[in-house]
């Protein structure tokens, strides 16, 4: 009978560890964007510093960004490939030390999950080439969306609506 529980509590263990979050991200790795190019060419066409943040997924140092201190209508676009992602009216200061908005541009951004800290984080992707950008809480103005898309200046450009 001993043995019996051992190999079924064995194969629930061996099965659990199938759950969907591997398929999910078997699937994100997996995805192709509109905006492609082979790691050479985004070396070359990004800073070393948005090279880290969009392509590796690093996080640049908190207060570092001069996109915290902009004001006036625009539009924050991806730095890779200037897919439009966030605007001006939609950012509250967070105290955070990033850029952070309550809602995206719709279909401007794609979401993914990152474990990389030892839990799950939801992460925040340019839809157009697959960038990362940043991650998205739950503690953003409950007045609005009560989101928070925590995002890195770095990966960020931003247009004035009056060019």
């Amino acid at each position: 009978m001993r043995k019996i529980l051992i190999l079924s509590a064995m194969a629930t263990f061996l099965f659990s560890c199938n759950g969907n979050a591997q398929k999910d991200a078997s699937k994100e790795s997996s995805k192709s964007y509109e905006v492609t190019k082979s790691k050479e060419e985004w070396k070359a066409a990004l800073t070393s510093q948005e090279y880290a943040v969009l392509r590796e997924a690093a996080t640049e140092r908190p207060f570092s960004s001069d996109l915290l201190d902009v004001k006036g209508a625009g539009t924050f676009v991806c730095a890779a490939c200037g897919n439009e992602l966030y605007e001006n009216e939609h950012k509250f200061e967070s105290g955070t030390g990033w850029p952070s908005f309550d809602r995206a541009i719709e279909g401007g951004v794609a979401y993914g999950s990152d474990t990389k800290l030892g839990y799950q984080r939801d992460e925040v992707h340019c839809a157009k080439c697959g960038g990362h950008l940043g991650h998205v809480f739950n503690d953003g103005p409950r007045e609005t969306t009560g989101k928070r898309h925590c995002i890195n200046g770095v990966a960020m450009d931003f247009e004035p609506e009056n060019k």
